[in-house]
């Protein structure tokens, strides 16, 4: 068998080009050989599919480049969940534009590695540059904000509560609070940290109350991190930013804002205000491969002075000798708790540049819109129930009748039939179908068709275990 060949280098992309048309085909033959926003059949029914399709996956003799690239991009097409189908709106999952797909491509292939400069040069001055840039988003009246790029909001949010612990050195250990509402990754990066659990507030009305929070602060003993939310996974619902501040203020807490959903509002004039708040923060969770249409991973922790990174800084003397440091080179070790990363920062940078804030907002708004409209909807439907207009781009509702175990048959059902993939939330003490609408080309009839399958035929007022609705 010949020498593979390189991605990079003055011939990588020679040795791409054809490997990329295989890539296209297979991508294209196996969305069309799915149907739909993902495989029918189940776990069960996938599993077997991929099995027959890829037979020993660790061969003794290889197959060829051609043949594999094929056989399992087709294989990994035909049994996904597909985001950009118009039926598959269930997770914080978007259908991530192409030209962000493209600029990946490029960053696998020079592959820097962001962990010294001398490995990724112009990397780590883009994603300076575009760090600094993101965080003045953020915190726009302050003149050092600054941002690390993460994994998404999980990391992001460990490395609030890291920051928030070390800053607390040597005094009362930081007790978090946060709601019911707030994301798990919460929970475990206090575990993981050792810090004490959280206290968790009862959100009844699916945000933080204020005025529970100021009582809550005012039997904590210790010093505190509240935790708010602009976007539960649930609801996209937004805590009372400005009020859950200004208790933070009167019992000198500090706040982190988990705001991995909905931060990319700051893009759109329409829907920023929606944020308010926000610069109060003493950091704030991003996360742009979800409503800002990045392959994952696209997240960050924006903080309003870069000085409040200081803590992570770490020293290994084959990465950031401190000589190299005073002689000029840049130190990128401090810039994330992991060691080797991908320059994420690219596909970002080209996104931004494509776009420019505008257009992101036209992108924005116009999921928002979607949801809006289909909220309407279904407020409309004879046969469904909303819960509540959405705050950003989420839609619950349920058929009107049933019962929590109709609907997570119905949701099952329709998932393993490959018809449409929708999410489920608990909220008001009920189960819901959750539609998280991230695709900003769907069309009316595409809600429609959502809405029709979720509704089931005019007769059915329910869905039971052995006689759902179609």
């Amino acid at each position: 068998m010949p020498m593979p060949g390189l991605a990079g280098g003055r011939h990588g992309a020679e040795e791409l080009r054809p490997l990329v048309e295989t890539v296209y085909t297979a991508l294209a033959d196996g969305a069309r050989d799915r149907g739909g926003a993902m495989p029918a059949g189940g776990p069960e029914g996938v599993a077997a599919r991929l099995a027959q399709a890829v037979g020993d996956v660790l061969p003794r003799g290889g197959t060829g480049e051609r043949e594999a690239l094929y056989t399992l991009t087709h294989a990994l097409a035909e049994g996904s969940a597909d985001p950009a189908e118009p039926l598959c709106a269930a997770h914080l999952h978007c259908p991530p534009l192409a030209l962000a797909a493209a600029a990946d491509l490029a960053a696998s292939a020079l592959n820097p590695s962001m962990d010294s400069w001398d490995q990724a040069p112009a990397a780590s001055e883009l994603e300076a540059r575009l760090t600094t840039a993101l965080a003045a988003l953020v915190f726009p009246d302050l003149p050092a904000p600054d941002a690390l790029v993460t994994t998404g909001g999980t990391e992001s949010n460990q490395l609030a509560l890291l920051l928030a612990r070390e800053r607390a050195a040597g005094g009362p250990r930081v007790q978090t609070v946060c709601g019911a509402n707030a994301h798990h990754s919460v929970l475990r990066a206090a575990w993981l940290l050792g810090l004490p659990s959280p206290v968790v507030l009862d959100t009844p009305a699916g945000v933080l109350d204020p005025a529970v929070l100021d009582a809550a602060l005012d039997e904590l003993p210790s010093r505190a991190l509240i935790v708010a939310t602009a976007g539960t996974t649930d609801a996209g619902a937004i805590d009372p930013l400005p009020e859950v501040a200004k208790v933070a203020a009167r019992h000198r807490a500090e706040l982190h804002v988990d705001a991995a959903y909905g931060g990319p509002l700051l893009f759109s004039r329409r829907e920023a205000a929606k944020l308010d708040g926000l610069q109060s923060a003493v950091s704030v969770t991003l996360d742009l491969h979800k409503l800002g249409w990045q392959p994952v991973a696209a997240g960050l922790l924006a903080v309003p002075d870069g000085t409040a990174l200081r803590p992570l800084d770490h020293r290994a003397d084959y990465l950031n000798a401190q000589d190299d440091t005073d002689a000029g080179m840049p130190d990128l070790l401090g810039r994330s708790l992991r060691t080797t990363r991908r320059p994420d920062i690219l596909k970002i940078a080209v996104t931004l540049r494509a776009l420019g804030r505008d257009g992101m907002a036209a992108l924005v708004d116009a999921v928002c819109d979607l949801a809006a409209v289909l909220a309407a909807k279904v407020d409309q439907h004879p046969r469904l129930t909303l819960y509540g207009p959405p705050a950003i781009s989420t839609v619950l509702f349920r058929p009107a009748g049933a019962t929590d175990e109709d609907v997570a048959e119905l949701r099952r059902r329709l998932m393993y039939e490959g018809r449409a993939v929708l999410g489920r939330a608990r909220a008001g003490g009920r189960l819901w179908l959750k539609a998280t609408l991230l695709n900003p080309r769907l069309r009316p009839e595409d809600l429609d068709a959502l809405l029709a399958l979720a509704a089931g035929p005019p007769h059915t007022t329910g869905t039971t275990e052995g006689s759902t609705a179609s």
